[in-house]
């Protein structure tokens, strides 16, 4: 009996900055094992729902720090839970599996293109980053709740057709990784989830936080045309690229209505334009997103859209077959969760910039977990050129990666010491914007019928 009530005591001695220093000490002696390890996931990137390479990697790199990964999660989702020392609140770092296609980029795959262009090596590097510094010290001893680290799949939505065979074949119900996750229950035993974003043109270290993001859905169109000789006899024929052509122009024409407190974005592409320049075009295919701040501006917005197209169809007599598609929810970041970040980031780099992000008009699926749970979506520096493209590259891996994996374990020590009175205050004031059921049937309701 005195026995442990000599070790409850002491536990009690070591303090919650202790923690963090001990905590930043073992990220700092991994430092090599964590730059190996986004190395290894940059040379061999994998595209969405195709990650078994890193997801591999990932679960190896999980279980030599003692953790148990789960596999197979959407996929290829890994996931690892940490125990604390009491019942309590289970918060979540997450970090993305997948590449974008970039074949420019100097680490692009050369067969499929792929390439790490969107910085996802960096997130799950200062997800592991943060898995080190609670794994390699006591920390556990003294939160309450537990900490999962989470690899996931799939946040860019690209190679649509790929991804709606899966559907077809009862491998996926959504097509974005999260979505799935949600969707497979894999979110219901997290109750507040983190994650970064590399920055664009940032080279010095920096912290931008975000606070809201826009959401999307997503459309294949295909106008249906009859072929005909393109010299011969174009009288014979409908044009298909010629309706696509319109679509496009009367799309345009809506741009002026569009409010700008919206933040509407729509962009298009044409992923087949016909089959040979002597034949009139009779199958031309697209791709594209309607993207907005709220999920209301997107309703108002896609089906104008649609007509649009359609309208194009219609100028020329081809068949146009649209297709609808559930993308992403906007995102919604929690203030308080942002607070401890920065606080942390300037104490784990002194002299780190800070910057209010505030909206930005790209996607992420993080912003479907925002409406279920309290997230944050920092975007961190250390690397410069723009995002997507071969100009990307990483110019200060510490800034980049280190810098918040230090700030997300000592955000987590934040959360689930002193009993996770921290958490418990911030979830007791949060109030989910959708259930799981009404997200997941708003996500349903946009597969087109």
């Amino acid at each position: 009996m005195y026995t442990e009530y000599t070790l409850e005591v002491c536990k009690l001695n070591k303090d919650k900055e202790q923690l963090k220093r001990e905590v930043c000490a073992a990220i700092d002696a991994c430092a090599d094992k964590i730059k190996a390890f986004a190395d290894s996931v940059a040379a061999e990137p994998e595209l969405g729902f195709k990650e078994v390479k890193t997801a591999a990697k990932m679960a190896e790199f999980m279980s030599e720090l003692g953790l148990e990964p789960q596999t197979g999660l959407a996929i290829n989702g890994v996931k690892a839970r940490a125990k604390g020392a009491k019942p309590g609140p289970t918060a979540a770092v997450l970090g993305e599996l997948d590449a974008i296609t970039c074949p420019d980029s100097c680490q692009a795959d050369p067969l499929t293109g792929a390439a790490h262009a969107c910085g996802h090596h960096l997130q799950m590097a200062s997800m592991l980053g943060a898995a080190c510094g609670i794994m390699k010290t006591d920390a556990l001893k003294y939160l309450a709740g537990d900490i999962v680290f989470f690899g996931v799949p799939a946040e860019e939505y690209i190679e649509l057709a790929f991804r709606k065979k899966l559907v077809q074949e009862g491998k996926l119900h959504f097509l974005s990784g999260k979505g799935q996750l949600i969707y497979e229950g894999a979110f219901d035993d997290i109750d507040m989830a983190m994650q970064m974003h590399a920055d664009k043109n940032m080279p010095e270290p920096t912290v931008s936080v975000g606070e809201s993001s826009n959401g999307f859905v997503g459309k294949t169109v295909r106008y249906i045309g009859q072929v005909a000789h393109a010299a011969d006899a174009p009288h014979e024929g409908i044009n298909a690229l010629n309706a696509a052509m319109l679509g496009l122009m009367g799309i345009n024409a809506l741009r002026e209505t569009f409010k700008e407190d919206d933040v509407i974005r729509v962009h298009p592409i044409i992923t087949k334009g016909g089959d040979i320049v002597n034949s009139v075009p009779a199958d031309v295919r697209m791709e594209l997103y309607v993207r907005a701040k709220t999920m209301e501006a997107i309703d108002r917005t896609h089906h104008r859209v649609d007509a649009a197209l359609k309208a194009g169809g219609d100028a020329v007599g081809a068949k146009t077959v649209i297709e609808t598609l559930p993308g992403m929810m906007p995102l919604s970041c929690n203030s308080r969760m942002n607070d401890l970040f920065v606080a942390n980031s300037k104490e784990a780099f002194p002299g780190v910039a800070i910057k209010d992000a505030g909206h930005f008009s790209a996607s992420t699926d993080m912003g479907d977990v925002s409406h279920l749970m309290p997230v944050i979506h920092p975007f961190i520096g250390g690397t410069d050129g723009l995002l997507h493209t071969e100009s990307f590259k990483v110019v200060d891996f510490e800034a980049a990666a280190l810098l918040p994996a230090k700030a997300f374990a000592m955000t987590l020590i934040d959360l689930l010491y002193d009993d996770a009175a921290e958490a418990k205050n911030i979830l007791a004031d949060f109030k989910p914007i959708l259930t799981k059921e009404q997200y997941i049937a708003k996500l349903e309701s946009y597969f087109s019928k």
